[in-house]
């Protein structure tokens, strides 16, 4: 129980890495959560039917590391900065037009796959971002910097020192597993849509506990771009 015993150090004070990767998972279930209620509502107003699905980056959880990783971005290179509030809007409008447009290339370039495609909007970026969404995301930062960051940066240090550093660690493993299995189970999904059998024991591991039946519940909004 060495864990819970006393210890008069305050856990993740400042912006350190115990810090960070508390606001990557905070971040990553509020635009899980998010992402989810939006889409329910869309649906709602278009269809009348109430569904819920999926909005992640990975299987186990609700965590849209998207999110998470654009929220660490944003804390490590805005916050006590002492920048005005519209740079601060303009900073976080091109770091999330940025890191939206980066991910979604990334996911393309190793998966064939996408799962925003905003090719038919106003202003777009080669599909991967649009103008008036880096407008949305620059608001976002300066409420996020502004009101929210303060307000989660005080509650994870007030968690006991032995107790925050358990649950970092554990959580540092798990995300790891979590993302490591996820988007490697996306990669031999887009193999096998072109017909590449597994030439490993892992290969073999994933089409059996990862079909794409099975992927289809976690990344709904997912469709790949060649070997369909």
């Amino acid at each position: 129980m060495k864990y819970f015993k006393e210890n008069k150090n305050v856990f993740a004070k400042g912006i350190c890495f115990d810090k960070l990767f508390a606001i990557f998972i905070i971040g990553s279930i509020i635009g899980s959560f998010y992402e989810e209620i939006l889409n329910l509502l869309l649906v709602y107003s278009k269809t009348g039917n109430i569904v819920w699905e999926y909005r992640r980056g990975v299987i186990y959880g609700p965590f849209n590391v998207i999110y998470g990783f654009g929220a660490v971005i944003i804390v490590s290179l805005l916050v006590d900065k002492n920048h005005k509030w519209y740079q601060t809007i303009l900073y976080g409008a091109l770091l999330g037009g940025g890191i939206e447009y980066f991910i979604g290339f990334l996911q393309e370039t190793f998966t064939n796959s996408i799962s925003w495609d905003y090719s038919n909007r106003f202003l777009n970026i080669h599909g991967r971002t649009t103008i008036p969404f880096m407008v949305i995301w620059g608001l976002f930062s300066f409420l996020f910097v502004k009101y929210l960051y303060p307000f989660l940066s005080s509650k994870i240090e007030k968690i006991p020192y032995n107790l925050g550093k358990l649950l970092t660690n554990i959580l540092i493993v798990f995300m790891a597993i979590n993302m490591t299995i996820s988007w490697s189970a996306i990669i031999r999904q887009n193999l096998r849509n072109n017909n590449i059998p597994p030439f490993t024991p892992y290969g073999r591991f994933l089409d059996k506990h990862y079909p794409d039946e099975f992927l289809e519940k976690y990344f709904p909004n997912m469709s790949f771009t060649k070997g369909d």
